[in-house]
Formats: C-alpha cells, sequence, structure tokens
C-alpha cells in the first residue's frame, strides 16, 4: 500500500482473477488467525488456573467493553461506505469515511487505554498472576492491531488528498477494508471468549 504501488496500479492478477495484493492480504490474515488463535487458546488455558491477586474477570466492566466494542464494530460500518465510495468515483465521501474509521478506532483504543490503567490501579498489572499476563497480550496484540489500522487509514486519507486514490484504485481501500474487517471480527472472539464466557 505504498505511494509506488499506488501509482504503478494494483499488479497482475494471479490464475484465480484475484490481484496478486489480495492474494497476499488473505495469505496475511491466514498468518495473523493462527497468531491470535493461539494467543486465545494460551488465554482459555490459563484463565481458571489457581492464581494470587485479583484477575481479569473480578475486575470488568462490561457495559463499558460493550460500548467500546459497539464503536469498534461501527468503524466497519463506516469502512464499507469508505469502499463505496471509492467505488463510485467519490473521493470527498471517501475521506470522510475513512477519517470517521480512523476516529472510531480511536476511541476504541482510547477505551482499552483508560480500561488497562483502571485494572492497574486496582493492582493487576502484566505481572500480577498467568491469567493477567495472558489477559494483557491477548488484547494488548489486537490493541496494537487496531492501531496499525488506524496509521492505515491515515495514510489513505494522505493519499486521496494528493490524488493517488482514484476510482481505478479502489481494490488499494479494500485490502485496508478486509485488514479492518478482520481485526473487528477477531474483537468480537476476544470479547466472547475473554469477556462474556465465565
Amino acid at each position: 500500500m505504498t505511494e509506488v504501488a499506488v501509482e504503478h496500479g494494483s499488479g497482475h492478477a494471479t490464475a484465480t482473477g484475484i490481484s496478486n495484493e489480495k492474494v497476499a492480504m488473505w495469505a496475511f490474515l491466514g498468518s495473523e488467525c493462527l497468531l491470535f488463535g493461539a494467543l486465545i487458546s494460551t488465554y482459555i488455558l490459563y484463565r481458571h488456573r489457581p492464581v494470587a491477586g485479583p484477575t481479569p474477570h473480578g475486575l470488568y466492566d462490561i457495559p463499558f467493553t460493550s460500548v467500546s466494542s459497539f464503536v469498534l464494530l461501527m468503524s466497519s460500518l463506516a469502512m464499507v461506505l469508505a469502499h463505496s465510495a471509492i467505488v463510485r468515483g467519490d473521493e470527498r465521501r471517501l475521506r470522510v469515511w475513512l477519517c470517521t474509521t480512523a476516529l472510531l478506532g480511536s476511541v476504541f483504543i482510547s477505551g482499552q487505554i483508560y480500561e488497562f490503567t483502571t485494572f492497574i490501579r486496582r493492582g493487576m498489572t502484566i505481572k500480577t498472576n498467568v491469567t493477567s499476563g495472558a489477559f494483557y497480550v491477548l488484547t494488548g496484540f489486537h490493541g496494537v492491531h487496531v492501531t496499525l489500522g488506524i496509521v492505515m487509514l491515515l495514510s489513505l486519507v494522505n493519499l486521496s488528498v494528493r490524488g493517488r486514490i482514484p476510482q481505478a484504485r479502489a481494490e488499494v481501500v479494500e485490502l485496508v477494508g478486509l485488514y479492518w474487517h478482520f481485526v473487528d471480527i477477531v474483537w468480537v472472539i476476544i470479547f466472547t471468549v475473554v469477556y462474556l464466557i465465565p
């Protein structure tokens, strides 16, 4: 998704008729599934271990995290609208919806930082016990992925302002959209496994 790639087109199609870039993105997301699968499995294995000190389940604020999760899910809708705008050739609305997606993602990250800060104040750090360590690693890795997604979105806005994402390059927005939808889906799984299942 560099400027060079944007200037030179989306590349060649594979034998499936799908561009190399899209195949590469799907392969990358497949590897990310393995990463998050391992992190979620680790959390499940460690969450019922007898531990000393506070555990995440004793500190969760489910209503707050539910609102934060809803905000992240709404960002996926904004991303769909951004892709729809560039397919129609509406670059102004593309920028509006990309900024909206990035803003909603930033609200989610702010909520996660607030939650982590609250947990640390109440005595649960990454070193408190194995359950808290698994919790912070899992949710922290997801937060890093959302942050990288926000950087990608803002890069697209910058490229669009400079006229580097015409209608013919809609696939660039689609690729970032695939990544963004992936991190949203992963959060739905994390929220269910970590917060909702006792």
